[in-house]
């Protein structure tokens, strides 16, 4: 099939890959020059596992292209999805500018004699589907023949091209047959469950399951806490939780709190819906409520064993809100560095991949950077693990202590095993485990 997508963000470049991938032809459309520049240049804007080889070898099969014409997207596509940004507003809801701003120019090129489906692919408040239609109709002019459907993303950052190569399940939703049917054939060699529903109850599941998740994190730091004062082991709570198959593992493990561009976005805005529904969510306001507190918690673990912070020279270990991306949105990890600068430590960072985004979106001024672990804990008073990296479990140990100035080691993700960081003489701390 013949497959436009608006947006060449996070969520557009890989559904626009993975589609290429199973043999539909797809063009990416986005309205920053540099970006298109660059994708036609063979670079990838965004790190994630398995991207650049697939959009490379899908450009030279013919079946991925780029431009910054939407005109051109949409009048060869079937199918056109929008992937566009909903940043979140001052009051926790949603901006849809973007959405509209498309709606509009898709408005203006439909033409007549091609019935074309429009896919609301962005994470959006219920009922936007119904407003892209209204849109659509109202700019308009000649009448052309089109419907509107939901279908939203579940790519987890770090193992997105898998997620979408082999999803838990699809959700459609949709109000007319022939586009579900539309829809249906796109899926149809991902050989995953699909679920078919109303367009509100699809735009409804994203915000659902995100917030769901959010509240696992919040359930079991607010359990870490209540490890630290009985002296119990929160991963083995965790464990003896998630063994019943009602509830599960995933997402029971403790930290320093959730961030990135989905959880705290979504939760805002689920929020802000059920209050204009007329029924406040009051429960995931608390979910918020216990991941600002669990970095508050985790700092004043540093101070106390540091006494004073400005002045002692920190190390930080990862600025990504999760491992295997280079996405430093809203993470917790930049929040705490920031933090620590404001109270006038002289903090040294280390990532993997989200150094060089940090310093593009100025978001960790006042911050050294490092170009290795060691180089950045040499000399530290402490060390920080802000990001559970792999190659941060599988430190030389002996090694660093032995260029640290003093011995502490925080562990604000649990990565290290206790007992093995205090046998090479670390005084280590982390979430929920003595």
């Amino acid at each position: 099939m013949n497959i436009c997508i608006i947006g060449s963000g996070y969520v557009g470049l890989v559904s626009g890959a993975c589609f290429a991938e199973v043999g539909h032809h797809v063009t990416c459309v986005d309205n920053d020059q540099r970006k298109i520049d660059a994708l036609l240049a063979g670079k990838v804007p965004i790190y994630e596992p398995g991207l650049e080889e697939l959009i490379h070898q899908n450009v030279s099969a013919k079946r991925l292209q780029f431009t910054t014409s939407t005109a051109e997207g949409v009048s060869n596509a079937e199918v056109v999805f929008i992937a566009v940004p909903t940043p979140p507003q001052p009051d926790g809801s949603v901006d849809l500018s973007y959405i509209e701003k498309v709606a509009r120019e898709i408005a203006a090129v439909l033409q007549p004699g091609q019935y074309r489906v429009i896919v609301d692919k962005s994470t959006v408040p219920v009922k936007t589907g119904e407003k892209v239609a209204d849109t659509i109709r109202r700019y308009n002019k000649t009448g052309a023949e089109f419907d509107v459907v939901s279908n939203p993303e579940f790519l987890r950052e770090g193992c997105a091209v898998s997620d979408l190569m082999k999803p838990d399940r699809i959700v459609i939703g949709g109000n007319s047959e022939r586009a579900i049917a539309l829809m249906q054939k796109i899926y149809e060699p991902f050989l995953a469950p699909v679920l078919v529903t109303d367009i509100n109850s699809a735009e409804l599941i994203k915000h659902a399951a995100n917030s769901f998740l959010a509240l696992k994190i919040s359930y079991i730091n607010a359990v870490a806490q209540i490890c630290e004062a009985s002296g119990a082991n929160v991963e083995k709570v965790a464990d003896g939780i998630g063994m019943d198959r009602r509830i599960g593992r995933n997402f029971l493990n403790a930290g320093i709190g959730y961030g990135g561009s989905c959880f705290p976005k979504d939760i805002a805005a689920f929020i802000a819906i059920s209050e204009n529904l007329g029924v406040p969510f009051t429960l995931l306001k608390e979910v918020q409520r216990i991941n600002r507190t669990q970095r508050d918690r985790f700092i004043a673990k540093v101070r106390e064993a540091l006494w004073v912070l400005k002045d002692k020279k920190i190390a930080v270990w990862g600025l990504t809100f999760k491992p295997d991306t280079d996405d430093v949105r809203s993470s917790v990890a930049v929040e705490l560095v920031n933090d620590l600068v404001a109270e006038g430590a002289d903090v040294t960072v280390y990532d993997p991949k989200g150094t060089e985004k940090a310093l593009e979106f100025k978001l960790i001024e006042g911050a050294k950077t490092a170009s290795s672990p060691l180089e950045a804990a040499r000399d530290a008073e402490a060390l920080i693990i802000a990001t559970e990296w792999k190659p941060f479990a599988a430190v030389d140990l002996a090694a660093l202590k032995s260029i640290m100035h003093t011995p502490l080691l925080f562990d604000g993700r649990n990565l290290l095993d206790p007992e093995t960081a205090r046998s090479f003489g670390f005084t280590y701390t982390s979430i929920g485990r003595e």
